[in-house]
This record gives C-alpha cells, sequence and structure tokens, in this order.
C-alpha cells in the first residue's frame, strides 16, 4: 500500500496501521466493473484490498482491466435473456445491505434511496439520514 517500505517488514507497518485507526481487509473478487459515461473497466484477475480508516471504508484495485465500450452485449453483470432495462436498474445486493446497516433502513428503503442516488452509496446515505424515522 505504501510505496518503497523503507525497510518496514510488513507486520510492523501492519501494526502501524492498526495502531493509526486503519485495518485492512484482502477481497476474494472474481470481477469488478467500473462503468463510465463511455466504457466499462472489466477486472477479472485484480487484488482487491478494503481499507476501512476510522469508519471510511475505501477499496483498493491492483490489477489490468479489459475496456468495453459501455453498454456492450458481454453479459457482464447479468443473466443470458435477461432485460437490459431491468439490468440498468439492479442495485448490488451488497450496497443495499451497505445502506441498510448505516441507516437503519429497510432493504426496500435501502434500494429505493440507492436507484434514487443513481446507485451512488454517499447519497442515499444521506437522503435516508436526513428523513425522518
Amino acid at each position: 500500500m505504501f510505496g518503497g517500505g523503507g525497510g518496514l517488514d510488513p507486520r510492523k507497518m501492519e501494526q502501524m496501521m492498526k495502531q493509526m485507526g486503519i485495518d485492512t481487509e484482502e477481497i476474494d473478487a472474481t470481477e469488478i466493473v467500473i462503468r463510465t459515461g463511455d466504457e466499462e473497466l472489466v477486472f477479472t484477475d485484480a487484488d482487491v484490498t478494503k481499507i476501512n480508516a476510522q469508519g471510511q471504508q475505501t477499496y483498493q484495485i491492483v490489477g489490468e482491466p479489459e475496456t468495453r465500450e459501455s453498454g456492450s452485449d458481454s453479459g457482464v453483470g447479468g443473466e443470458a435473456g435477461s432485460d437490459p432495462a431491468i439490468e440498468e436498474a439492479d442495485i448490488p445486493a451488497d450496497d443495499i445491505e451497505i445502506v441498510a446497516m448505516r441507516t437503519g433502513a429497510s432493504e426496500d428503503e435501502a434500494r429505493k434511496a440507492l436507484e434514487d442516488a443513481d446507485g451512488d452509496l454517499a447519497t442515499a446515505v444521506e437522503k435516508l439520514e436526513a428523513e425522518p424515522q
């Protein structure tokens, strides 16, 4: 994570990060897709690390993506014969769970907030936290 290392052994680095409130976890991901307006970056053989620094989660992806045109019929993220309009509205179950756990909302409420926020986790959480319970 920190380039060069300066001669620190990995266990020492991990101890220092823990003392600073930074936890890391390796994720055994089989595929990561980043969609932009123009293209999809598809990582099929990548190392993914989840970093939790004082409650703020970030993900580090190390690998070489395959680039595809956005909306290409590659089968990524869907099943054969599924309706593309339905696929676009699908929100990952992990995202729904994160928003529901963070806000105490039901999964249906979390899904709706994510759909309204175009899948943006932070916006969905803010929306649900701002609503009176």
